[in-house]
């Protein structure tokens, strides 16, 4: 019996199981992917205070090293469904386990396009991922689908790799930072298609070639990085009533669910912004709120 299990060890998990493991709880964490989370994905993190410049897999790094210095229980395991009655079951793909409260930072994973072969070909020339996967594809051309931050950044970290870069978004304006727009605005070998999207995967002798658009021209490039949002990893809580809008999980100013002993933090939550620093800062709020008379 736990006092609190986690499910999650992005930064909002490990912040919750830092300040759990401070305040004398009895915590264990559960992963079922890498320790870190999305942060692995990510080329460089600039926006985070006190450091100005690392990469997500050393971040990530430095995450699981705190919770192995500090002696914190966690268990590489996914979770396939929890029972939520006044003792919290947690069963995973190896046991099951119980706590008294429960914390879901289980974080996001990334939206695909929907277009047919699309799983195919994941891997095998589609890619979330420019940091796993950029070096593939050195001097040849790819493509970047997505307007937000995420595409942005991916776009000016593939530039530097890649022979040219297609940064194609469905709008006129991107969501990104103003500062990245102005960067990408300098890169010679990024080109711009706006106000357009991708249809259908060209894929010749079960090799994908490129790809077409919604205006009918054809793109000849040998890989494709997709960011156009995320999905909440939010499958295994079929089964419970946990009040949520489109998969996020809705809470209140404590991060409260509304299933008593329930708390959630991170990017399951539905919220209006998604940044590690309000991430790793509603891990350790969740806690405190939930050991404090605040509760």
């Amino acid at each position: 019996m736990y006092d609190l299990i986690i499910i999650g060890m992005g930064i909002s998990g490990v912040s919750a199981g830092i300040y759990a493991h401070r305040a004398g709880l009895k915590v264990l964490i559960l992963e079922g992917s890498t320790p870190g989370g999305t942060i692995n994905g990510i080329s460089k993190i600039e926006n985070y205070p006190g450091i100005s410049s690392i990469s997500g897999p050393d971040l990530a790094y430095n995450l699981f090293a705190e919770i192995n210095k500090l002696g914190i229980e966690y268990k590489l395991e996914r979770v396939t469904d929890v029972i939520l009655e006044k003792v919290k079951k947690i069963k995973t793909t190896n046991n099951v386990y119980e706590a008294q409260n429960l914390l879901i930072a289980s974080g996001r994973r990334p939206k695909m396009l929907g277009l047919k072969n699309e799983e195919k070909f994941l891997g095998r020339g589609i890619s979330t991922c420019a940091l796993c996967d950029g070096a593939l594809y050195k001097n040849s051309d790819v493509a970047v689908i997505g307007g937000g931050s995420s595409a942005l950044s991916e776009a000016l970290y593939l530039a530097n790799i890649v022979n040219k870069v297609y940064l194609i978004h469905r709008r006129e304006e991107f969501r990104g930072e103003d500062t990245l727009v102005r960067e990408l605005k300098e890169k010679n070998n990024i080109e711009l298609i706006l106000n357009n999207e991708v249809t259908e995967l060209k894929i010749e002798n079960n090799v994908l070639k490129g790809i077409i658009l919604k205006d009918g021209k054809v793109i000849n490039v040998k890989g494709i990085f997709i960011y156009i949002g995320f999905i909440p990893n939010t499958d295994f809580l079929i089964n419970t009533d946990i009040a949520m809008d489109n998969g996020y999980i809705l809470v209140d100013e404590h991060h409260k669910t509304n299933i008593k002993g329930v708390y959630a933090s991170g990017d399951v939550v539905k919220k209006d912004i998604y940044q590690i620093i309000n991430a790793a800062s509603e891990g350790a709020e969740a806690v405190v709120y939930m050991t404090s008379k605040i509760n």
